[in-house]
């Protein structure tokens, strides 16, 4: 039996004390297999962007275990943890976190550039993932003169640079038309199937959810449903 690459065992979260504590998470468990796509979905509040935020050590569990490829997160620490999170995720955000002033290319190096990676290593790498996104001619534009859809696949080939085994995709077509929204999801949904990505997506759109493996309705802090769907 394959050891799942996230492993997550009893996890609450909670934020504040006393009676200013909020029990955002409430005893979650499940296991990710690689390369499965996953929609974490429920309402605003519900807990589901705190879950992802845990998965991507972003944020600390307050008690549980995430075990990532059978390693429990909680003894990553300082450098190590930056590292093993810069190594492994990518991520894609609904806000682009774009420095606008800065041109394409130098957004999509920024992981590597925070890796240590030489600079002519990272222009490689850099220019490849914006090849693979179809931006390449726009290497040299600042960020700030995208469009939306433009800024989004920029995201993406940040995302993909260091060739990371897990993405988290934070609803990635919320500030999209419907339209360009479609484009993106064949993006991430194609990077996925072709490359083995495993691909982590919380969204509010039940149409994304369905194309993933895998549901988890997250509700009032409890996984309150883990299902799988068949893809679209």
């Amino acid at each position: 039996m394959t050891t799942p690459i996230i492993s997550v065992s009893d996890v609450h979260k909670s934020y504040g004390r006393g009676q200013n504590r909020f029990d955002a998470l409430k005893g979650v468990s499940f296991d990710i297999t690689a390369g499965e796509s996953i929609a974490i979905v429920g309402k605003s509040g519900s807990g589901k962007s705190t879950l992802m935020h845990v998965l991507a050590l972003l944020d600390a569990t307050t008690s549980g275990t995430v075990r990532l490829e059978d390693e429990d997160t909680s003894t990553l620490k300082g450098k190590h943890l930056n590292r093993t999170r810069n190594k492994t995720f990518g991520f894609v955000f609904q806000q682009f976190f774009l420095t606008g002033n800065q041109t394409v290319l130098e957004n999509v190096m920024l992981p590597l550039r925070i890796a240590g990676v030489r600079r002519a290593e990272r222009k490689r790498r850099g220019m490849a993932a914006l090849e693979q996104l179809d931006l390449a001619d726009k290497a040299k534009n600042k960020a700030v003169d995208l469009s939306g859809g433009q800024k989004q696949r920029t995201v993406i080939a940040r995302a993909l640079v260091n060739n990371p085994r897990i993405i988290f995709a934070d609803e990635p077509t919320g500030n999209l038309d419907s339209a360009t929204g479609a484009v993106v999801e064949d993006i991430l949904f194609t990077l996925h199937r072709d490359h083995g990505i495993t691909l982590i997506v919380v969204t509010h759109d039940e149409d994304l959810a369905r194309k993933c493996d895998r549901r988890l309705l997250i509700r009032d802090g409890m996984l309150v449903e883990d299902s799988a769907e068949v893809a679209a």
